[in-house]
C-alpha cells in the first residue's frame, strides 16, 4: 500500500510519532509483527487525512487509537483463520493479547520507547538487510515502497524481507524491553552500526543514477538524533551522530550542476554547511574526554580536521594520520586501511601510499571494491606515472556500480590525456 505523504512540518510529525505510536501498541499488546502493520496503517490514514483535516489536537492519542483499532481487526482475523483450520472439538485459542473495543485505546503516556524499538529492530537474530529495512519502516516510519525506493529494489522484494524479519523477531520470543545490562553494550554497537549505514548509503550510493539520496541520510541523522537524547552521555552515540554532521555538511558542494561528483579538494567549500560543522566538532569536543574513546569518536575526528581546513592545501594531513593510526588499532576494516593509505601518502609522499595498497589487494574483504583500485589511481597520478593511473582509473570504473562514480572515473582517466591536469586530492573521507 502506498499513498502521498503529507507535507512539511506534518510530515516531520508522523516521522517523529511513528515509533512512540508503535512503542505504545507493542507495550500494551505485544504482538511486534501485527502491531508494525496497523501502525503503519495508522499512518498512511493520517497521510491521507490530514491534509486535508488538518492535524488533530492530539495527533500521538489520534495514531494510537486508529492502530489499535487496526490491530483488533488484524488479531480478529487471525483467530478467525485458526477457527477456520481447526476443528471445534479440539479449539483451544491461547491467549494473544486480543484488543480491547475501538473505543478503549491503550493509555498514551510520555514513554519514549524509541530505543526500545531500535533494540528490537537490530535483533542479532536479523541479518543486517532485515535490520536496516525493519528499522527504517518501524522506527523511521518509512512505507515498505519508500525503504524499496531508497535501496533501488522492487517493492515486493522489499516487503517480503521486512516480512522475514518481523518473523524473526517474533519467532524469537524478546521481550519488549531493553536488552539486559550485560547484552546492552553490545546490542547498542549493533544499533549504530545499523544507523552508520543506513547514514552511508543515503551519502554515497552504492548503485544508480544519483551520487547520493539526501532523503535517506537525513533520515540517518534524525534518528541518531533521538538516540542522542536518549543516551546524551554515551561518547559513540555522540561520535556517531558527529561524524553524520561533519561529513553530510559538505554535501551541498560535493555535485557539481550536471550532478557529477566533486572531488574534496575541489569542493567550494563556501557552501559547507556551517552548521553542521560546528555542531560536529562540538559533540566530538565534548565526547573524546569523557573516554572510552571508540571508532566513531575517531572517525568525527578525522572528519573534523577535513571540514576545519580552509583550503584542500591546507589540510593538517599529519594530525589525520595520527588519529588513523589510533583507528587502525581499534578497527580491522579495510575501508579504515585504505584510508589509512592516503593520509601515508599525503604525508610520505605517494611511493608509501602505494605500498601499503599492494598488502590490501589480498583482503578479500575489498578485493574486487572500485575504491580500491580509484585510490591506486589517485597515488598513481600524484606519482606522475599516468599511464598506470589511467589504468587503474579505467579499472575503478568497471567495478563501480553508482554511474556518478562511473563517470567521474572515466573522466580522471581521460584528463590524463591533458599534461596540465592536475591530479585532485584523494578523498579519505
Amino acid at each position: 500500500m502506498t499513498t502521498t505523504r503529507p507535507g512539511g512540518d506534518a510530515e516531520q510529525l508522523l516521522r517523529r510519532l511513528a515509533p512512540q505510536v508503535l512503542g505504545a501498541v507493542v507495550r500494551r499488546y505485544g504482538h511486534f509483527d501485527l502491531a508494525e502493520d496497523a501502525v503503519q496503517e495508522a499512518l498512511l490514514a493520517a497521510a491521507r487525512q490530514w491534509p486535508a483535516d488538518g492535524v488533530p489536537d492530539r495527533p500521538r492519542a489520534w495514531l494510537v487509537t486508529v492502530a489499535a483499532r487496526r490491530l483488533t481487526d488484524l488479531l480478529r482475523s487471525e483467530q478467525a483463520r485458526r477457527r477456520r483450520e481447526e476443528t471445534l472439538a479440539r479449539w483451544a485459542l491461547p491467549d494473544h493479547g486480543l484488543a480491547p473495543a475501538a473505543d478503549q485505546p491503550p493509555p498514551v503516556t510520555d514513554s519514549d520507547d524509541t530505543l526500545v524499538l531500535l533494540f528490537l529492530c537490530c535483533h542479532p537474530a536479523l541479518p543486517p538487510a532485515g535490520q536496516i529495512a525493519l528499522t527504517l519502516r518501524a522506527v523511521g516510519g518509512l512505507t515498505t515502497a519508500e525503504v524499496a525506493r531508497a535501496f533501488l529494489v522492487p517493492e515486493p522484494t522489499m516487503t517480503r524481507r521486512i516480512t522475514r524479519a518481523k518473523q524473526r523477531v517474533r519467532d524469537s520470543g524478546v521481550p519488549f524491553r531493553l536488552p539486559p545490562a550485560p547484552e546492552r553494550a553490545g546490542r547498542l554497537q549493533a544499533v549504530l552500526h545499523v544507523l552508520y549505514l543506513i547514514f552511508n548509503e543515503g551519502y554515497a550510493s552504492t548503485a544508480g543514477p544519483d551520487l547520493a539520496r539526501a532523503e535517506l541520510a537525513a533520515e540517518a541523522i534524525r534518528l541518531t538524533r533521538l538516540v542522542h537524547r536518549l543516551l546524551p552521555e554515551d561518547p559513540e552515540v555522540a561520535g556517531l551522530l558527529a561524524l553524520m554532521l561533519l561529513t553530510d555538511a559538505r554535501r551541498p558542494a560535493r555535485t557539481g550542476p550536471a550532478g557529477e561528483l566533486v572531488p574534496m579538494a575541489e569542493q567550494d567549500r563556501s557552501r559547507w554547511n556551517p552548521d553542521y560543522i560546528a555542531e560536529g566538532v562540538r559533540l566530538v569536543s565534548r565526547a573524546l574526554p569523557r573516554g572510552p574513546t571508540g571508532p566513531y569518536q575517531l572517525q568525527a575526528a578525522i572528519a573534523a580536521v577535513h571540514d576545519e581546513a580552509p583550503t584542500a592545501e591546507a589540510t593538517d594531513w599529519p594530525q589525520i594520520l595520527a588519529l588513523y593510526r589510533v583507528l587502525m588499532s581499534l578497527s580491522d576494516q579495510p575501508v579504515v586501511a585504505l584510508n589509512h593509505a592516503v593520509a601515508v601518502a599525503m604525508v610520505r609522499g605517494p611511493a608509501a601510499g602505494l605500498e601499503l595498497l599492494a598488502g590490501l589487494a589480498a583482503d578479500p574483504r575489498i578485493a574486487t571494491d572500485h575504491r580500491l583500485p580509484a585510490v591506486r589511481a589517485h597515488l598513481l597520478e600524484l606519482a606522475g606515472d599516468h599511464s598506470a593511473a589511467r589504468a587503474a582509473y579505467l579499472a575503478a570504473a568497471g567495478r563501480a556500480t553508482s554511474l556518478p562514480q562511473q563517470r567521474y572515473l572515466h573522466a580522471r582517466a581521460a584528463r590524463l590525456a591533458d599534461p596540465t591536469a592536475r591530479a585532485p586530492v584523494p578523498d579519505a573521507q
